[in-house]
C-alpha cells in the first residue's frame, strides 16, 4: 500500500498517539480475553460447569481468535489499519452486548451453555483484529530503530489489561453478575474504537535512514506465507505460548484447589504476573533496540522458563499429589507460578519485532496474522488439554509439560538463521554509511 504524503495535521509526535490507540485497542480486549479466565472459578460455579467443560469454554475464545486472525491481517495490509480497528472493536462491543442480554447467568436462571460458547467464539472472532492491525501500524510508523521498544509497548497491553481483567472482572462478577461484566468489556471496546477513529490513520512515507535500510535488508523477498523463516518464528511463538496459556486460563484454579488461595491472594497473584511482565516487555524492547541482540534475549527467556516450570513441578510434588498444606509451601507455590508467569510473558515484543522484521513493514500485518493464528490455536488447546493431564497424573504433569513446551520452541524462536540474518543486516548498515 501506497502511503500519502505528509499532512500538516501530523507532527512527528503522532505516531505516539498511533501507539496509544494501538495500546488502548489491545488493552481493551485482553480485558475480555485474558481477564475472563480470571472469573474461571466463579464461571464454574455460576453457570455449574465441570472442569472439562470449563476448559473448553475458555479455549473458545482463543480458537476464534485463532480462525480469524489471518484473514484480518491480511484485509489489514489490504485496507490498512484504521478500517480494521474500527470494523473489530465496534462488532466485538455488539457481541458483548448480546452476551449480557443472552449469555448471563442471574438468579435462577442459567443460560444454555450453546448461547455461553457462541458468544465467547463470536467475541474471539472479532476481537482478533485488534492484533494484526495495531502491530502494522506500529511497523509502518515507527523507524527501524525504534520499532523493538515501540512493538513492545504496544505488548504491554496485553498484560495491562490482563491486569486490569485480573483485578476487576471477578470484583464485578461476584458483586454485580456476569451480565455487569460483559457490559463494561462492551464499553471498553467502544471506547478503544473512539481512540483508533481520532488518532489512527496512514503514515507518511518511511524515511530511507541506516536502520531501515538495515532491516530492509533481510526482510522477506517472496512473502510471509512462503518464507520458511518466517514460519519457524511463527510456531515458536505458538509453542512457547502454551505455558503462559496455562498460567493465565488455570492459574487461578490452580491455587485454588491446590493452593488453598483466597479470592485476595489469586488476584495478587495474577495482577503481579500482569504488571511484571509489562515492565518486562518495555525493558526488552528497549534494551534489545540498543544491542541489537533480540535472537540472544529470546533463547535466553526460553532456557529460563523451561527451569522454572520443571522447578514449579517439582515443588508441587514436594507438597503432595492433593494439597499443599504447609504455610511456606504455600507462599513458594505462589511465589514461583507469578515469576514463572512473568518470565513467560516478557518476550513477546521481541519476538514479535523479529518477525515483522522478517516480513518487512508493508507485510507486517499478514506475518502477525499468521504468528496471532499460532498463538491462538495453542490458547485453544491448553486450556482444553489441561483437564486431561490433570486427570492423568496431575498439577506436577501441567508444569512439566509447560515446561517441555518452552525447550521445544527455543530452536524455532532461535534458529541458526538468525545469526547469519544479524550478519547480513550489519553488512548492509555498513554499505550504507
Amino acid at each position: 500500500m501506497t502511503h500519502s504524503p505528509l499532512s500538516p495535521s501530523y507532527s512527528p509526535r503522532h505516531r505516539w498517539k498511533v501507539l496509544a490507540a494501538g495500546v488502548a485497542a489491545n488493552a481493551a480486549f485482553s480485558v475480555a480475553f485474558s481477564g475472563i479466565p480470571m472469573t474461571a472459578v466463579l464461571m464454574r460455579t455460576g453457570y455449574q460447569l465441570d472442569n472439562a467443560t470449563l476448559g473448553l469454554v475458555l479455549g473458545l475464545m482463543g480458537l476464534g481468535i485463532a480462525v480469524s486472525e489471518l484473514p484480518w491481517g491480511l484485509l489489514t495490509d489490504r485496507w490498512g489499519d484504521r478500517p480494521v480497528l474500527l470494523i473489530g472493536l465496534g462488532s466485538t462491543a455488539i457481541a458483548l452486548v448480546a452476551m449480557a442480554l443472552r449469555a448471563a447467568p442471574s438468579g435462577q436462571h442459567i443460560p444454555g451453555l450453546g448461547w455461553l460458547a457462541a458468544g465467547l467464539l463470536l467475541v474471539g472472532l472479532l476481537g482478533g483484529s485488534v492484533n494484526g492491525a495495531s502491530g502494522r501500524a506500529v511497523m509502518t510508523w515507527f523507524e527501524a530503530g525504534e520499532r523493538g521498544l515501540a512493538m513492545s509497548i504496544r505488548q504491554t497491553a496485553v498484560p495491562l489489561g490482563g491486569g486490569i481483567g485480573a483485578l476487576v472482572l471477578p470484583f464485578v462478577a461476584l458483586h454485580f453478575g456476569f451480565a455487569a461484566l460483559y457490559g463494561l468489556l462492551a464499553l471498553l471496546c467502544a471506547l478503544s474504537a473512539l481512540m483508533s477513529w481520532a488518532w489512527v490513520h496512514e503514515p507518511p512515507i518511511a524515511p530511507r535512514t541506516k536502520a531501515n535500510v538495515a532491516e530492509a535488508a533481510i526482510a522477506s523477498k517472496t512473502g510471509p506465507l512462503r518464507d520458511a523463516r518466517v514460519w519457524r518464528i511463527v510456531l515458536g511463538i505458538g509453542i512457547l505460548c502454551a505455558p503462559q496459556f496455562a498460567v493465565l486460563s488455570f492459574g487461578t484454579v490452580f491455587l485454588h484447589d491446590f493452593g488453598h488461595a483466597g479470592l485476595a491472594t489469586i488476584t495478587a497473584t495474577m495482577v503481579f504476573t500482569q504488571v511484571g511482565a509489562m515492565a518486562m516487555r518495555v525493558w526488552s524492547g528497549r534494551w534489545t533496540d540498543r544491542r541489537r541482540n533480540r535472537p540472544a534475549y529470546l533463547r535466553a527467556c526460553s532456557a529460563l522458563s523451561v527451569a522454572l516450570f520443571a522447578a514449579l513441578a517439582v515443588l508441587v510434588m514436594a507438597a503432595g499429589t492433593h494439597t499443599a498444606d504447609s504455610l511456606a509451601l504455600r507462599i513458594a507455590l505462589v511465589v514461583l507460578l507469578g515469576v514463572s508467569g512473568v518470565c513467560v510473558s516478557a518476550w513477546h515484543g521481541v519476538a514479535y519485532t523479529e518477525l515483522a522484521t522478517l516480513a518487512g513493514a508493508a507485510r507486517a500485518g499478514t506475518a502477525l496474522g499468521m504468528a496471532n493464528t499460532s498463538v491462538f490455536l495453542v490458547c485453544f488447546v491448553t486450556p482444553f488439554s489441561i483437564p486431561h493431564l490433570l486427570a492423568l497424573q496431575g498439577w506436577p504433569m501441567v508444569w512439566l509439560a509447560a515446561s517441555a513446551c518452552a525447550l521445544v520452541a527455543m530452536p524455532l524462536l532461535v534458529p541458526r538463521q538468525a545469526a547469519a540474518d544479524q550478519k547480513v543486516a550489519k553488512t548492509a548498515l555498513s554499505r550504507s554509511t
